[in-house]
């Protein structure tokens, strides 16, 4: 478990001028059993009432975007599933496809998607459980403004909710796909 500057606020000004123990991150961090009245002051009008070293605590969880991009004259079709192996769950995830050709300017995409500019494409996921089991497809069919011969593409996490991933690895990957009409994994 982590504390979040939401549990944090939640904590009661009882509790903290009990000098009771928060739990966060699987490690009991006590608040000190006489805290200052600018403390007290702070619970009690929802500003963060812990110490400093325990304000800004994120919660972990380990994003991963797997699939597939193929090209074939001026289209580009890329299949993403993105899961979460916790250990937290998520409210929603951004995914971002980028390509180092330009987009067609008129894009069909799917309603959780947006053009961000003529490169980038944005889509939400929706919430992620911490257990992996749950996935999220996306499928996009992009139109280049050209024909290339190749592309370039970059799936990545653009937000996560904030939480802290120490295993970007799996969520960060750029594919060539060359203009064979193959499918390239990552």
């Amino acid at each position: 478990m982590v504390v979040t500057h939401r549990a944090a606020r939640a904590v009661s000004v009882t509790a903290l001028l009990a000098g009771s123990t928060v739990l966060g991150a699987g490690v009991a961090a006590a608040v000190p059993a006489a805290p200052s009245a600018a403390v007290a002051s702070s619970a009690l009008t929802g500003a963060s009432a812990l110490p400093e070293s325990l304000v800004g605590i994120a919660p972990e969880a380990d994003v991963s975007h797997h699939g597939h991009v193929l090209l074939w004259g001026a289209g580009l079709k890329v299949r993403v599933r993105t899961e979460n192996h916790g250990p937290s769950s998520l409210t929603g995830v951004t995914v971002r496809v980028r390509t180092s050709t330009a987009l067609a300017a008129r894009q069909v995409l799917p309603p959780s998607c947006l053009q961000a500019d003529r490169r980038t494409v944005l889509c939400r996921t929706g919430s992620l459980r911490a257990d992996g089991a749950q996935e999220r497809r996306l499928a996009l069919e992009l139109r280049l403004a050209g024909r290339p011969d190749e592309v370039v593409v970059r799936v990545d996490t653009l937000w996560n909710g904030g939480a802290t991933d120490r295993n970007p690895g799996n969520d960060d990957h750029e594919v060539l796909a060359p203009a064979t009409g193959d499918e390239y994994v990552f």
